[in-house]
C-alpha cells in the first residue's frame, strides 16, 4: 500500500514560486487563491539579516480533521494516503476550511466549493510527479511513497532530521520539512506583514469574500483581507471598539518598516451573523420546550392548551429559522439536501442535522395532537423522547466546534456544558415569562435573550478574528 508525501528541503529552496505558478497552471486555479504557496520570513536586523523560503500547502495528513469534519464526503482519504476532494458533492459549509490547522483550504470564487492540493492525483495516477515537483529548479520538493524503501523520499526522511507542521495537532501530516525554523512552520511565530503578492485570498477566505471583491478597487491596506475584516468589524461595534479598530487600521497603514514574515494566507472570518443567528435560534427553539418539559415533569408547571401552543409555537419557529440560518450560511445552497442523503457520520453537521430532524418531528408530532384534539397524554409521552433531542440540539454545535482544529474552539473541553447551560438560560427566558406576566420576569427573561445574542457573536466571531488581529 503507497503512502504518499511530500519533503521540503529549506536549505535549498530559493522562493522562486515556480511551484505555485505551476499548481495555478495544472489545476486552472482562479486568481486570488492558491494551493501552495512560498513563505518567506526575514530574521534579525541590516545588516546581519537572513531570508528563509519554505513551500506550504495541504499536509495530506493521516488523521484528516478536514475528512472527519466534512459532512458529505466531498473531502476524503484515498487508499495511498493522498486526501482528495470531490467538488461534485461539496456544499460549501466551509467546515474544512475551520478544521484544517494548516490553512490549506480555500473557497473557489467560481464555484463556491472547496479546494486544496490534492496531490496532482490525475498525474500521480498516470506515474508522473506532481507538477510542483517537476518545474522546482533546485530539486527542494521531493515526492513519493513514503513507506517504500529504498526511494528518494524515504532516504530523505530517514537521513535527515525533519519536522512537521504541528505535530501537537495529532493529524499525522505527510509533508517533512528538511532545516526548518520553528517561525517557518508556525504561523503564530512571526509577526505577518500586511502584504503577500502570491496569497492575498481576498476572492476565497470564506465569510468576507463578497465585500473584499466589492472593495478590490479602493482597498488601500498593506494587508486587504485584515483590513476588511477590521473595517467590516469596526462597522458593527460600539464606538469605543470601533475606535480603537481604526485605530489599528491606521497603524497596518502606516506601518513601512522592514517585515518579518510575507506570503502567509489567513482564513478570515469563515462564519458570520448567519452562525451567530444559528446558535441563537437553536437555543430558543430546544431551550423553551427542555425547560416546559423539565418543568411539566417535576410538577411545577400545569401545561394549558394555550402554553402547549405557545411552546410549540416558539420551538416550531425557531427551529425554521435555525435551518434557514444554515442553509443561508452554504456557499451552495441549493446542496444542503446533500447533509442528508450523502451523510458522512463522523461529521457533527451531519449527526446535527438528523438530530434537528428529530426533533422536529416530534415538535411536529406535538403540534399535531393538539390541533387534531388528541388524548394529551401523548404528548407527556413525545416529551420523554423530546427532552434528550431538545438537549442535543442545544449541545451538539459545540462538538461540531470542537472539531475545528483549526481554531481555538478545539482547545475549550468545557463548550458542551457551556453550550447546554446557555441552553437552559435562553429556554428559561423564553418560556418563564409565559407563566409569570408580570414586567419584571418579561423585562428580565428580554435581558437574558439580548445577552445570550452577543454572546453567540462573540463565541462565533472571537477565535475567528485572533489570526486576523
Amino acid at each position: 500500500m503507497s503512502n504518499y508525501g511530500f519533503v521540503i528541503d529549506n536549505r535549498t529552496c530559493i522562493g522562486c514560486h515556480a511551484c505555485t505558478v505551476a499548481c495555478k497552471s495544472e489545476h486552472s486555479v482562479p486568481i486570488g487563491v492558491n494551493r501552495t504557496h512560498v513563505k518567506y520570513i526575514e530574521k534579525g536586523t541590516f545588516p546581519d539579516s537572513t531570508r528563509e523560503f519554505s513551500v506550504h500547502r495541504c499536509n495530506h495528513c493521516e488523521n484528516a480533521p478536514c475528512v472527519s469534519i466534512c459532512p458529505t464526503t466531498a473531502l476524503f482519504s484515498r487508499a495511498d494516503g493522498i486526501v482528495d476532494f470531490d467538488d461534485e458533492r461539496c456544499i460549501g459549509c466551509k467546515s474544512c476550511m475551520q478544521a484544517c490547522p494548516y490553512d490549506a483550504l480555500y473557497i473557489d470564487p467560481d464555484n463556491g466549493t472547496a479546494a486544496k492540493c490534492n496531490y496532482c492525483a490525475h498525474r500521480i495516477e498516470r506515474s508522473y510527479e506532481p507538477a510542483c515537483v517537476v518545474v522546482c529548479p533546485t530539486e527542494s520538493i521531493t515526492s513519493g511513497d513514503l513507506d517504500k524503501p529504498g526511494s528518494r523520499i524515504s532516504q530523505l526522511v530517514s537521513s535527515h532530521r525533519t519536522t512537521v507542521r504541528k505535530p501537537e495537532q495529532g493529524t499525522k501530516p505527510s509533508v517533512h520539512y528538511i532545516d526548518a525554523s520553528e517561525e517557518m512552520l508556525d504561523p503564530a511565530a512571526t509577526e505577518v506583514t500586511g502584504y503577500g503578492m502570491w496569497t492575498e485570498q481576498a476572492a476565497g477566505v470564506g465569510h468576507f469574500a463578497k465585500y473584499a471583491q466589492e472593495r478590490l478597487g479602493v482597498a488601500d491596506s498593506s494587508s486587504m483581507i485584515v483590513q476588511l475584516a477590521l473595517e467590516k468589524k469596526a462597522s458593527q461595534s460600539a464606538p469605543r471598539d470601533a475606535a480603537i479598530i481604526h485605530d489599528v487600521i491606521e497603524r497596518l497603514a502606516a506601518d513601512s518598516g522592514a517585515k518579518r514574515s510575507y506570503d502567509q494566507p489567513s482564513k478570515g472570518v469563515l462564519w458570520g451573523w448567519e452562525v451567530s443567528t444559528y446558535i441563537w435560534t437553536k437555543a430558543i427553539a430546544s431551550g423553551t420546550y427542555l425547560v416546559a418539559m423539565l418543568l411539566m415533569l417535576a410538577g411545577q408547571v400545569e401545561m394549558t392548551d394555550q402554553l402547549w401552543s405557545a411552546t410549540l409555537g416558539i420551538g416550531i419557529g425557531f427551529l425554521a429559522i435555525t435551518g434557514l440560518m444554515l442553509v443561508i450560511d452554504l456557499d451552495r445552497p441549493e446542496r444542503f439536501l446533500y447533509v442528508l442523503l450523502r451523510p458522512n457520520w463522523d461529521s457533527w453537521l451531519v449527526r446535527g442535522a438528523y438530530i434537528l430532524s428529530g426533533y422536529g418531528a416530534v415538535l411536529a408530532a406535538s403540534a399535531a395532537v393538539l390541533l387534531l384534539d388528541l388524548d394529551r397524554g401523548l404528548l407527556t409521552y413525545l416529551a420523554y423522547a423530546g427532552i434528550p433531542l431538545a438537549a442535543l440540539t442545544g449541545v451538539y454545535t459545540a462538538w461540531l466546534f470542537q472539531q475545528a482544529k483549526g481554531r481555538s474552539w478545539a482547545e475549550d473541553g468545557l463548550l458542551p456544558l457551556k453550550f447546554l447551560a446557555e441552553t437552559l438560560v435562553v429556554g428559561g427566558a423564553a418560556f418563564l415569562p409565559m407563566v409569570e406576566q408580570r414586567p419584571l420576569v418579561i423585562a428580565a427573561g428580554a435581558a437574558l435573550l439580548a445577552v445570550a445574542w452577543v454572546r453567540g457573536k462573540r463565541v462565533v466571531r472571537k477565535p475567528q478574528m485572533e489570526p486576523l488581529l
